[in-house]
């Protein structure tokens, strides 16, 4: 607000000045002019003039970060604001990185000639993620303790090792093969994530695996649908033009307030029908709802929004990360082979099933699996690019003093590294920051301990099932969606039957 106030201060002299000039060289324009018709015509000039000091003036000559190397380039007005929503998201800020020099800051142009700055060098991202991530705005959900995670690695392999049945059952019945199918695993993958949040969330199981009646999928899936008329209704939230999204054409914007509302609906029974049962049930509960409500910190509202948005991000993220994973193992057979020899060495089928060992622990100590994972997290971010913005004036890697006015900070959360033949954290980068997927410091992701858990369950259960490869070699998948990477039109792969484990 001080700095807007400035700048008025700036512009208004400049207006009056443009004003007098204008009536001591023509004074004809203005005989017969009423004292409000002035006022107006005066309004109008620095309304004008206000328009090119925000769009031209401060970002080109007076901002403090137009001293930052910028990539060529870029529309009129937009700059590179459509870079954001280009597919695969995170391309263009990658590019940035790779061809222009710069001393661990970048600044680029966005809508309105708005200038942001791309987090590149590790101490830039230190500063901001670890260091003093207080002095950048974030809104996170509470906590989930180690503990807790911990607690629902049985679910991650039950539903995991439920998948493989559903496939089986599905691909290889009617299959003239026998032993050979042809299937889009993107397809299982959202199914069985849906499961696996409901039950840890909410304590229900959806059973999509199975069947994909129920109310609240049917919604979720109305509302992550990335349509033509979706994309555009998130581009204009973003820039917090809501007041324009009616005019979408489908009717985008009421079909998209009725799912919600439907979610909500459902969500805030589900949490009386909790609170009821855990007030006359000695039993523990350990979905994230009952987390949430012994918790005692939300009122009933705020705990639907805090599951609403659980649900949607942990089952969306995790079903694009997992049909990554599997892209990566088809397209490397040999670590394919190498990580089911490591899985038919310590992975004992029956002992999970009989609860004597402790799955979380077993499979945390893979480190092919883990590897694998980890290297497809790294090279294909859920979410590549994420926003801060100063929360209060503040300093970066002692370059920039900046004011709340600036604008965003970027931060690319894609591998930078090209992958190497032995999958591992980083990718053979010299630093933490080469994998970003879940950012660092204080306000890491909290889903981090969640997702993986899944990751692990899944990608054992199906490797050690079937023998995966690329249905359509030729043809490579691009990463997708309106936030996410997931792949367009799926991810076609070819399954064979492998021996079980035993």
């Amino acid at each position: 607000m001080r700095s807007a106030f400035v700048n008025q201060l700036f512009v208004v002299p400049v207006t009056l000045a443009g004003y007098l000039g204008c009536y001591h060289a023509r004074p004809e324009y203005f005989h017969g002019l009423s004292s409000s018709a002035c006022v107006w015509n005066f309004i109008l000039l620095h309304s004008i003039l206000w328009a090119i000091f925000i769009l031209e003036v401060y970002p080109r000559f007076i901002c403090p970060l137009r001293s930052l190397p910028a990539p060529k380039g870029g529309y009129p007005l937009v700059g590179y604001g459509f870079s954001r929503f280009r597919k695969p998201v995170g391309s263009d800020h990658l590019q940035f990185i790779r061809d222009v020099p710069n001393n661990g800051l970048i600044r680029y142009r966005g809508f309105w000639n708005q200038n942001n700055v791309l987090l590149v060098s590790a101490e830039a991202l230190a500063e901001v993620l670890v260091k003093r991530p207080y002095d950048f705005r974030k809104r996170l959900l509470p906590s989930f303790g180690f503990r807790s995670i911990k607690e629902l690695h049985p679910l991650f392999w039950r539903k995991s090792a439920k998948l493989v049945q559903c496939m089986e059952a599905d691909l290889f019945q009617n299959s003239e093969k026998g032993t050979e199918a042809i299937t889009d695993i993107n397809f299982w993958s959202t199914k069985v994530t849906l499961d696996m949040i409901g039950v840890a969330a909410l304590g229900r199981d959806f059973n999509t695996l199975e069947k994909s009646d129920d109310i609240l999928v049917q919604s979720y899936e109305e509302i992550l649908d990335p349509t033509p008329g979706k994309l555009a209704m998130f581009i204009l939230s973003s820039y917090q033009l809501t007041s324009l999204t009616r005019f979408i054409p489908g009717k985008v914007e009421k079909r998209f307030k009725l799912a919600t509302a439907t979610l909500r609906e459902i969500c805030m029974k589900f949490l009386q029908e909790k609170k009821s049962l855990m007030s006359n049930s000695q039993s523990i509960s350990t979905d994230v709802l009952a987390k949430l409500i012994e918790m005692n910190e939300f009122a009933d509202i705020e705990l639907v929004d805090q599951l609403l948005t659980f649900i949607a991000a942990g089952h969306e993220t995790t079903s694009s990360t997992f049909a990554w994973v599997i892209y990566h193992l088809a397209r490397h057979p040999d670590i394919q082979s190498r990580l089911r020899e490591e899985l038919r060495t310590y992975v004992k089928p029956n002992d999970l099933e009989n609860d004597t060992v402790d799955i979380s622990s077993l499979l945390e100590g893979l480190p092919l699996l883990n590897g694998v994972i980890n290297e497809s997290l790294r090279l294909f971010p859920t979410v590549p690019l994420t926003m801060r913005t100063p929360a209060k004036p503040t300093t970066l890697i002692g370059l920039l003093k900046l004011g709340v006015q600036h604008q965003k900070f970027s931060i690319l959360s894609v591998g930078l590294i090209p992958p190497q033949k032995k999958p591992n954290n980083t990718g053979g980068a010299d630093n933490n920051y080469s994998i970003m997927t879940f950012l660092h410091g204080p306000h890491t992701c909290i889903g981090q301990g969640f997702a993986k858990g899944e990751l692990r369950a899944l990608t054992a259960n199906v490797v050690a099932a079937f023998e995966i490869a690329m249905a359509y070699p030729e043809n490579n998948p691009i990463p997708a969606g309106l936030i996410t990477t997931k792949p367009e039109g799926g991810m076609w792969v070819k399954l064979k039957r492998v021996e079980a484990l035993n």
